[in-house]
């Protein structure tokens, strides 16, 4: 329900805040008082395409805000959850819309910033508008097969359509990638033979990298290790003269020894030099050996270092080549090898995924030619349904058909659903948006809508639905709009006091002009006023004893 109203700024209204009640109400008003300008702001807010002629003279920007009261179970929730907004189901929804005067627009959903197609795609679900600034109702032809589905109950119907439409697009995606992996299989085979056999003669080991590093390393440094042990080597000789020298002065002190006897003074000191020049000949061949062996551990063939280095940059530059690191190379040839396998198999896989979208295919062809009877049969009906509403709106001469046709699949089936009308005898039928005027693609639309009674979550507004009608016709029109308001909130703007006698609310447009300034202001009329209005609706400027009698006896009928 649309609980409030709120205009700034917009063409005539400078400053304008309405409360709204479930029901039907009635907009009032002499030709060219404002009411277009109501319908223009509810249509700012709820998405409608506007532009900067819609701000006031003198000011800046426009705006309109619009409040409803929207049940947790309404489509509009869905909508926005799909925009990844997270909002209060049971806060309803604020609709604001703001357009300045070098046309630039905002728009807000709940104070949220939101684009402008959000806005549209929300507001089409809360509000519904016919007539003449009808621009998302019955002149939207997209929505004319939402409204026939809507009369049938098509829901289960329409969900397992779109469920075997994912299904046979999902099968469609996954075939044509197929496919084009198929073409690409020469080429494929070809790259990876190749690099399965450059792998295989590689032959990379687990550590390897880190191994064969630091054997580069060593033998970098092994040349000048072994010069500077061979210099070491020949520090100590190999010819046995460092030890001569060494026997010889042992040999000296202990016939020093032998001349002073055991146990006279000096003696204990020769002892110790013997010691020393025992130990010292010891350890020189000790040290001789241990440089030797080292010597030889440094003794590296010829070429030893360009192996290791060749090894070591054939493992780096197919680590480059393919991409990973070393270590990743043995995975990246079982990768391979997989790859090699799917490309082997590649038309045994194509069959059954061909397969695949045949069954897919067959079951979604089931699901929308179930639809699409289902619709050729309730689109007689709505005919019907539609065609007995129109007498009583002084249609009685039009015609109203469902013309359906095919169309490519899709999520919504196989059908492309238009309303076709004829409004005089002897016409051709055409498109219901191109044949009917503003007046008569009202009073279709409330004939659909009675139709389609308790099956609408939007609020309904009419404009000039009582176009060229007048008395029982009239009366007719505000019936069938009451009988409408009992399951949905109606809004009508009306001329006809038969119409505006049948609403439960109304509200009286006016245009005033002070100076320069011309403003239209809107004022609730009371239920004690009601009588009054309506009164002066039917006799003009002059209110007669009789008109007053006339317009209590519309509120009565």
């Amino acid at each position: 329900m649309l609980s409030a109203l709120s205009i700034r700024n917009v063409v005539l209204i400078e400053a304008l805040d309405l409360d709204l009640a479930a029901g039907l109400t009635a907009l009032t008003g002499e030709t060219g008082a404002g009411k277009s300008i109501i319908l223009d702001s509810l249509g700012m807010a709820t998405g409608a395409r506007s532009d900067k002629g819609l701000v006031r003279a003198g000011f800046d920007h426009a705006q309109c805000t619009a409040v409803f009261d929207v049940s947790p179970l309404h489509p509009a929730w869905a909508v926005l959850e799909d925009a990844d907004l997270d909002m209060d189901r049971n806060e309803g929804l604020t609709l604001r819309r703001r357009v300045s005067a070098d046309g630039r627009s905002k728009a807000y959903i709940n104070d949220t910033p939101v684009g402008v197609r959000l806005l549209s795609d929300i507001g089409g679900l809360l509000l519904e508008v016919h007539g003449q600034h009808d621009g998302r109702g019955l002149l939207d032809a997209s929505n004319h097969i939402h409204m026939l589905d809507d009369f049938a109950d098509h829901d289960g119907l329409l969900a397992d359509v779109a469920q075997s439409y994912k299904a046979r697009q999902e099968a469609v995606t996954y075939f044509e990638s197929l496919k084009a992996k198929r073409d690409k299989a020469v080429e494929d085979r070809e790259f990876l033979t190749h690099a399965i056999g450059e792998l295989d003669r590689l032959n990379p080991m687990p550590g390897e990298e880190i191994s064969l590093a630091a054997e580069r390393s060593f033998l970098q440094g092994a040349e000048g290790a072994l010069t500077e042990l061979t210099a070491a080597q020949d520090a100590l000789g190999e010819d046995g003269e460092f030890e001569n020298r060494l026997s010889a002065a042992l040999n000296g002190i202990e016939r020093v020894k032998s001349k002073i006897g055991e146990g006279s003074t000096g003696a204990a000191k020769l002892d110790t030099a013997i010691e020393a020049l025992e130990r010292a000949m010891l350890e020189t061949e000790e040290a001789r050996n241990a440089v030797s062996n080292a010597a030889m551990e440094f003794d590296i063939e010829p070429g030893q270092l360009d192996i290791v280095e060749e090894r070591l940059f054939a493992l780096r530059a197919a680590a480059r080549k393919y991409g990973v690191d070393i270590t990743e190379l043995a995975s990246k040839r079982t990768a391979f090898a997989s790859d090699l396998d799917d490309i082997d198999n590649v038309d045994a896989v194509l069959k059954a995924a061909e397969k695949a979208v045949a069954t897919a295919n067959s079951e979604y062809q089931m699901a929308a030619k179930k639809l699409s009877t289902s619709r050729a049969k309730a689109s007689k009906l709505l005919e019907k349904s539609v065609l007995t509403e129109l007498p009583p709106l002084k249609m009685e001469r039009a015609l109203f058909t469902v013309d359906m046709t095919d169309t490519p699949p899709s999520a919504m089936g196989t059908d492309r659903v238009r309303f076709h009308v004829a409004t005089n005898p002897g016409t051709a039928m055409g498109p219901l948006d191109k044949i009917a005027s503003g007046g008569e693609m009202a009073r279709f639309a409330l004939a659909i809508k009675v139709a389609l009674a308790g099956r609408n979550d939007a609020v309904l507004v009419f404009d000039e639905v009582d176009q060229g009608v007048g008395g029982a016709v009239a009366a007719a029109v505000g019936k069938r709009l009451a009988r409408l308001s009992d399951l949905a909130q109606v809004f009508v703007v009306t001329h006809s006091p038969q119409v505006a006698a049948c609403a439960a609310h109304q509200f009286r447009i006016e245009k005033s002009s002070t100076g320069s300034t011309t403003t239209t202001h809107v004022h609730r009329v009371s239920d004690d006023a009601r009588e009054e209005e309506i009164a002066r609706m039917l006799a003009g400027e002059t209110v007669t004893s009789e008109a007053r009698a006339a317009a209590r006896q519309l509120m009565a009928s």
